[in-house]
């Protein structure tokens, strides 16, 4: 993938955050990523009254772009209106990697504060797909031993 137009998903992620559904927590986020193939896939938090239901922004829209034949997401955005901007939540983390171990996330918020990190950076030593495939594979064929 070429240069990311930082701010062009900087714009789609806040745009993202204007449809948030936040009524209990009033804590709108706006995410939005580019996958590899250079589509731009965005998410809101969706709240649910049974709050452990509830969706942040950046899993929102993976599952959008996964829904959609994504499968590589390059650069994440993410917007809040937090001074600094926050960092995706530990689930969100996970799911990130899954879809773009070394993708880069840009933090922000409506004042203009920017935070740029490494995916890797902000989840080290992350559970990786491949570990828990071997580990299905090697169960699967002691049992059938």
């Amino acid at each position: 993938m070429g240069v990311v137009d930082w701010e062009g998903l900087v714009a789609a992620a806040a745009a993202a955050r204007d449809n948030a559904h936040a009524p209990y927590s009033d804590f709108q986020v706006g995410a939005a990523l580019l996958t590899g193939d250079g589509r731009i896939f965005t998410g809101c938090n969706v709240e649910i009254s049974s709050f452990s239901h509830t969706c942040c922004a950046e899993r929102v829209a993976v599952f959008k772009a996964v829904s959609e034949g994504a499968r590589q997401v390059v650069a994440c955005a993410v917007v809040t209106d937090t001074t600094p901007p926050v960092s995706p939540c530990g689930a969100c983390r996970q799911v990130l990697h899954d879809f773009g171990p070394d993708m880069i996330v840009l933090l922000a918020n409506p004042a203009g504060e920017r935070r740029k990190y490494r995916l890797s950076d902000l989840l080290p030593d992350a559970f990786l797909p491949d570990r828990v495939l071997e580990k299905i594979h090697a169960r699967f064929q002691q049992q059938s031993d």
